[in-house]
């Protein structure tokens, strides 16, 4: 189990954590979210003791030295492979100062290339390959040696969707393996499709944590999407309605101030007549974002 509590950083004048508490067991997987600047590198940077930082990080219940970076695999922001090698001298490479044996890594690049649909062999050059096929490369130097503890930065970043539902399945092979997962993405689609949790940061400071449904609910069923051939100006004048939102012509999102106004606003709508579409929801984690990322933590 990733353990970190009381997580703080500063360099020099700039606060870049403030008291980030959070665990992750084997076999789940957690989000890391958050603007451009708001910490999520320098979340995993401290994970990976990169940096000196205030609070305590354990794995396992011990504190992280050398000896528990050969189960760890770190996939950052920044790209890195050296691109004069082949793929095969590439994983191998990595995976040797992981301390795997060359003989049983080896065997396992070919499924590898073939699990990530790698367009190229393991004696293609690195350079030789596209951006995304060295991208799932670097990936598969991440995975290879099946590691406990998995750190993803933006690892969904300029893939297609095709290759991003290679590595969702990856992922979710490696949580059901019992890995413990962190990945960070400004993507709410894939926070959605695949965490267990989630952590937000805003300027450092936490200000989400917890199971993703629960905390849609922490916001109320403050959506309502609904058809119908009112205009707006007529939808505006509903009770407690503070936004319209026009989604394709006739169907609108609707933003309440109170969730209790949802029966009252149906029966308007209805006036006691089918109606081919009404429901009333929490907000959704892409909303959410948008809301608490606005908000001022300073």
């Amino acid at each position: 189990m990733l353990e970190v509590s009381q997580l703080s950083k500063s360099f020099g004048n700039l606060k870049a954590l403030q008291d980030v508490n959070f665990t992750v067991k084997p076999g789940e997987i957690m989000g890391l979210i958050g603007q451009n600047g708001a910490g999520k590198s320098t979340t995993f940077h401290s994970i990976l003791q990169f940096l000196h930082y205030d609070g305590q990080i354990t794995w396992q219940h011990r504190p992280i030295t050398e000896a528990v970076f050969d189960t760890i695999g770190y996939l950052p922001e920044e790209r890195s492979l050296m691109p004069k090698l082949t793929v095969a001298q590439q994983i191998l490479y990595l995976a040797r100062l992981k301390n795997q044996a060359t003989k049983t890594i080896r065997a396992e690049i070919g499924p590898w290339l073939d699990r990530f649909e790698v367009k190229g062999q393991p004696n293609s050059k690195i350079k030789a390959l596209s951006k995304g096929n060295q991208q799932k490369v670097q990936l598969i130097c991440t995975l290879i040696h099946q590691p406990k503890l998995i750190i993803l930065d933006e690892p969904f970043s300029g893939l297609d969707p095709v290759n991003v539902a290679l590595l969702e399945t990856a992922i979710l092979n490696a949580r059901d393996q019992g890995a413990a997962i962190i990945f960070s993405s400004h993507d709410m689609g894939n926070v959605s499709a695949l965490c267990d949790h989630l952590v937000m940061l805003n300027r450092g400071e936490m200000v989400l944590h917890g199971e993703l449904q629960a905390i849609r609910e922490q916001f109320g069923k403050t959506v309502i999407t609904v058809t119908t051939d009112w205009s707006v100006e007529r939808l505006q004048t509903l009770p407690t309605v503070t936004e319209v939102h026009a989604l394709t012509p006739g169907r609108y999102r609707l933003i309440i101030a109170d969730p209790a106004a949802g029966p009252t606003i149906f029966q308007a709508l209805s006036q006691g007549r089918y109606i081919e579409e009404f429901s009333q929801q929490p907000p959704s984690l892409d909303q959410i974002f948008k809301l608490k990322a606005g908000a001022n933590h300073a």
